[in-house]
C-alpha cells in the first residue's frame, strides 16, 4: 500500500525527517495496538513492532506512546519481520479521554483523524447526556464530528429523538442509518476519501462494528446480539484498529466505553454548550457560575421554557467534573516534581562523592 493512501502527505514528511533518529529508520502508521504490541503500516507491508527502551524513557505519560492512527518512525529488525517504534510524529489530532478507574492520566483512543463518527442507537441506549460527552471529546480532539443515529426500526418516535439531537449538536451533522439493512452508510463513505481517516466511538451494541463489515463489503469486525431487556452488547470489539476500506479510505473501530471520563475539554466547552455560552454573555455578572447569582439569564432561560432544566443541570454537573479533574492534575504534577527532585539530587550527590574519591 503506497503510504499516501494510509494518509501520509508533505507535512507528516517533515515532521519525519525532523524526528527521525538516522537514515535506517521509515515512516509507518500504527494499526493494531494490544498489550504493548503494535502493527504498524509501512509501504512495504505490516510489521510487528515494540517501543524502545529510549522512547518508553523519554515519554512522561503513557499518552505520548504510540496510540493506533499515529504516525511514527520504524527501525526494522534485519532478518525478521519485526521492528522497532523509535519516535512518534506530532499529531494533528487525537481522540483522548481519562483512563477508567483512579488514574489522573489521558488515553488515547485515536490519532491523527479527519472525522469522528459519534455513533448512538435510537433503542435504549439512546441518552442526550452521554452524547453531550462524546460531542466535548470530538469538539476537542481537532477532529470534525458526525452523530450517526442507529437502529431506527426500534424505535416509534425517529422524528422526535433527531430533534433532541438537533438541539444539543448545534451545526455537527446527524445521520439516521440502519448499518444492518445497510442503508445510509453512503454518507459515512463520502467523509471517507482516500487518504482521509474516521474513528467510530460510541457504546458497546450500537452497530459500529456492524458499520466497518458494511463499508468493507465482508464481515471482517466480529458482531453480537445486544439484551433486549436493556439495549446493552458485550465487546465485540477488545482492541482499536485501523481498517482500510475499499474507497480508499480508513477507520478505526474502538471498544464500547462504559466509562467516558473527560480529558482536557475546557476549550470545546463552548462549543458544545454554545446555547448555554451564548445565554452566559447576558448575565448580570461576567463570572456567573449560573447557580445562585441574582439577574443570571441562563437561569431565566429554563424558568422561561426557553432552555431544558437537565441541561443546565448537566453543563453544572460538568463544571464541578472538570475543576475536579484539574486539582488532581495539580497533585499529580504537584508529586511527580518532588519524585524527579529527589532523584536529580541523589544523582548529584552521587556525582559529588565520586569526584571526591
Amino acid at each position: 500500500m503506497r503510504l499516501t493512501a494510509l494518509g501520509w502527505d508533505e507535512g507528516f514528511a517533515a515532521a519525519f525527517d525532523a524526528r527521525a533518529p538516522g537514515a535506517d529508520v521509515e515512516p509507518a502508521r500504527v494499526a493494531i495496538e494490544f498489550n504493548y504490541l503494535y502493527r504498524v503500516w509501512t509501504a512495504d507491508g505490516e510489521v510487528v513492532s515494540t517501543v524502545s527502551g529510549r522512547l518508553k524513557h523519554r515519554v512522561t505519560s503513557r499518552s505520548e506512546l504510540p496510540a493506533v492512527g499515529d504516525w511514527v518512525a520504524l527501525r526494522k529488525r534485519a532478518g525478521h519481520a519485526t521492528g522497532t517504534i523509535v519516535a512518534v510524529l506530532p499529531r494533528r489530532s487525537a481522540f483522548s479521554r481519562r483512563m477508567a478507574g483512579a488514574v489522573t492520566e489521558a488515553q488515547v483512543a485515536a490519532a491523527n483523524v479527519d472525522v469522528v463518527f459519534i455513533v448512538m442507537g435510537l433503542d435504549r441506549d439512546f441518552s442526550l447526556r452521554r452524547l453531550e460527552r462524546y460531542l466535548l471529546l470530538a469538539h476537542e480532539s481537532g477532529a470534525a464530528p458526525v452523530v450517526l443515529l442507529t437502529k431506527p426500526d426500534l424505535s416509534g418516535q425517529v422524528g422526535t429523538q433527531v430533534e433532541a439531537v438537533e438541539a444539543i449538536a448545534g451545526s455537527v451533522p446527524i445521520h439516521v442509518v440502519n448499518p444492518k439493512a445497510n442503508t445510509g452508510l453512503d454518507l459515512v463513505a463520502a467523509s471517507l476519501t482516500s487518504g482521509r481517516t474516521g474513528a467510530l466511538l460510541g457504546s458497546s451494541g450500537v452497530g459500529k462494528s456492524t458499520i466497518i463489515n458494511r463499508l468493507v463489503g465482508e464481515d471482517i469486525q466480529k458482531t453480537r446480539e445486544v439484551r433486549k431487556s436493556d439495549s446493552r452488547g458485550r465487546h465485540t470489539t477488545t482492541h482499536r484498529e485501523l481498517v482500510a476500506l475499499p474507497g480508499g479510505g480508513l477507520i478505526i473501530d474502538t471498544p464500547g466505553m462504559r466509562e467516558l471520563q473527560l480529558w482536557d475539554v475546557d476549550e470545546a466547552v463552548r462549543e458544545t454548550f454554545g446555547d448555554i455560552d451564548a445565554l452566559a454573555a447576558t448575565c448580570h455578572f461576567t463570572n456567573c457560575r449560573h447557580r445562585d447569582e441574582p439577574r443570571c439569564a441562563v437561569k431565566a432561560a429554563v424558568a422561561e421554557g426557553r432552555l431544558p432544566a437537565d441541561r443546565l443541570e448537566s453543563y453544572l454537573g460538568l463544571q464541578g467534573e472538570l475543576a475536579a479533574h484539574e486539582r488532581q492534575r495539580d497533585e499529580r504534577a504537584t508529586i511527580e516534581h518532588k519524585r524527579r527532585s529527589k532523584i536529580a539530587g541523589k544523582a548529584v550527590r552521587k556525582h559529588l562523592k565520586t569526584k571526591r574519591l
